[in-house]
């Protein structure tokens, strides 16, 4: 038995989105999904048991990160990721390719991998795919990602397909490092930019590979989203009806739904905890920046549609003199109510494709968030 196995339950007849579920070692969880970020090992301002609490099942941890510190070996001497933070659902960790990319302004790419230097003191480090597995079988995760090179927007055709082939040669390197396979399951990542053709070839080789899983890379990093979608149109019927797929690096409602609309699985973002800390917030009714004045006298919930502790307890004048006064306790409502709204938007997706009325549910939402419909 693979390390992490996929159920179809129901195809939506309006739509090519799937309702599924996905098994892994520590448990299984419904999709199309919405991973919280940890990026840390810990999901910014929550708890696990709050995590739980709004319906969390699967998080993502950044293997970047924990590489710099605290270091993988400290991880596994402390019985893994999983005991370290102590969160017993599943993780997905990411290769650590992105933030090698987006966070170091001095690295060299070469084929045996690349040299950078540390955001965090500057000092000289070196990522490999060799490299990012072993820090990713010492972390633990459930599911496990490929090293990568993930192109910028824009990216002209030659530099896009090189490094294409190079993600390639780089995912056999990753699989032959791979050590637990037997309970971590590898996911291969689709590149190519924004050229269909590259994103043809890539899926085809990748899916050569037989990966239990694949994510498709690359995308959300300026890109319009018509250009997103197109892109999912062209990649993600190349790939296995019976393994998951994930979107890396997307969580805006608008993004969610399309990218579930064509087929997607899995989503993971930041987005949700970033623009809490900053005092906006999703409602049922579009964005809210609980920071205006206007908000200062009015005593409903944040979203009266929502059942969040933040919004069953406290209203949007509280929350705005939080942020007012720099109290904690208004990042951390904020960034619990924006989580548990994505994770029962996901709730509303499964039932709308249960339903067989995405395409549906998709209007309803984009008017209501002023998306072009």
């Amino acid at each position: 038995m693979p390390a992490v196995r996929y159920e179809l339950i129901k195809t939506c007849k309006q739509s090519g989105a799937r309702l599924g579920r996905v098994h892994t070692p520590h448990g299984s969880f419904e999709t199309p999904v919405f991973m919280p970020v940890g990026t840390q090992a810990t999901v910014k301002g929550m708890s696990p048991d709050e995590l739980k609490e709004i319906g969390a099942n699967i998080i993502l941890s950044n293997t970047y990160h924990l590489f710099l510190r605290p270091g993988p070996d400290l991880v596994k001497e402390a019985g893994g990721l999983h005991k370290f933070m102590n969160w017993d659902r599943s993780i997905l960790t990411d290769s650590g390719g992105f933030q090698v990319f987006s966070l170091s302004d001095l690295r060299n790419i070469k084929e045996e991998g690349v040299t950078f230097r540390s955001h965090i003191d500057g000092s000289k480090k070196f990522m490999s795919p060799e490299i990012s597995i072993q820090v990713q079988n010492a972390l633990g995760a459930d599911i496990i990602m490929c090293f990568d090179e993930c192109t910028p927007y824009p990216c002209d055709f030659d530099y896009a397909k090189r490094s294409m082939e190079m993600t390639t040669r780089w995912a056999k390197r990753c699989i032959k490092a791979h050590q637990r396979p037997e309970d971590q399951a590898l996911f291969g990542i689709v590149q190519g930019s924004t050229y269909p053709e590259l994103r043809k070839e890539s899926a085809k080789q990748l899916v050569e590979l037989d990966f239990p899983g694949y994510a498709v890379g690359g995308l959300s990093v300026g890109e319009p989203g018509e250009i997103m979608n197109e892109i999912l149109d062209v990649t993600v019927p190349l790939l296995p009806k019976d393994k998951p797929r994930y979107l890396m690096g997307v969580g805006s409602p608008d993004y969610l739904i399309d990218g579930a609309i064509r087929g997607i699985d899995m989503f993971d973002c930041v987005l949700p905890t970033r623009i809490g800390r900053n005092g906006t917030i999703f409602t049922s009714k579009g964005r809210v920046i609980i920071r205006d004045a206007k908000y200062a006298r009015d005593f409903s919930p944040m979203d009266e549609n929502c059942d969040c502790y933040a919004c069953r307890n406290f209203t949007r004048a509280y929350i705005r003199h939080l942020f007012k006064c720099g109290e904690l306790l208004g990042l951390r409502l904020a960034t619990w109510h924006n989580l548990r709204f994505l994770i029962n938007l996901m709730k509303d997706v499964r039932q709308a494709i249960l339903e067989d009325r995405l395409l549906d549910f998709r209007k309803e939402i984009f008017e209501k968030f002023g998306y072009k419909v």
